[in-house]
């Protein structure tokens, strides 16, 4: 069987301005001690293996070392309470790399799962702003980034990222994050949006 997922996901991270293992491909190290991240991902369609994951919403929290690259990374799954057995089941399967695609490639460096813990999600997507809710654990905004009068955003592109190869530069508005043991909070932090289509 197959799966296919696509939708928006948008990212915050305890670096200052533009996180430099993104722009690096995880070879550059973190402006903090720690690269202190959350992912998160709107689903606008998708299917596991029969099961419809279409309208839910999920996010990754990890703690990597410094240069993301090394591995040893902690990670957890925070799911939309929406979500069914079923589905939770079908998405943390694709989460843990067990049915390939993009989620794969992380395997090799995490070095600690930390579970799933569902919370309510209130997904928010507004012209250049998205923000996420999961109840007391997570709510960051973002804001896309434009520079003078120029009409397409700021853009990364030809990144390494299991997101996309191209991302928005869209730093936090409002960061508070506080799940696993991850917390981290504050406005003006690291930031980027896309689309997303993963398949497997």
């Amino acid at each position: 069987m197959t799966w296919t997922l696509e939708g928006t996901y948008f990212e915050n991270c305890s670096c200052d301005t533009i996180c430099p293992c993104t722009w690096s491909g995880l070879t550059a190290p973190a402006t903090h001690d720690r690269c202190l991240a959350m992912l998160a991902f709107h689903v606008d369609s998708g299917d596991i293996e029969g099961v419809d994951v279409g309208g839910l919403t999920f996010a990754l929290v990890v703690d990597s070392p410094p240069v993301m690259s090394d591995g040893g990374w902690k990670l957890g799954v925070v799911m939309d309470s929406a979500a069914s057995d079923k589905q939770a089941s079908a998405l943390g399967r694709v989460l843990g790399g067990e049915l390939g695609g993009p989620p794969a490639m992380l395997g090799p460096l995490i070095g600690e799962m930390a579970g799933i813990e569902k919370a309510p999600a209130e997904w928010r997507q507004s012209g250049a702003e998205i923000s996420v809710r999961f109840g007391d654990l997570i709510d960051v905004a973002v804001k896309t980034q434009f520079s003078g009068h120029i009409s397409e955003p700021v853009q990364l592109v030809n990144v390494f990222h299991p997101a996309n190869s191209t991302l928005t530069v869209s730093p936090a508005t409002r960061s508070k994050v506080d799940a696993f043991g991850v917390r981290f909070d504050g406005a003006g932090t690291s930031g980027f949006c896309a689309p997303y289509s993963w398949s497997g």
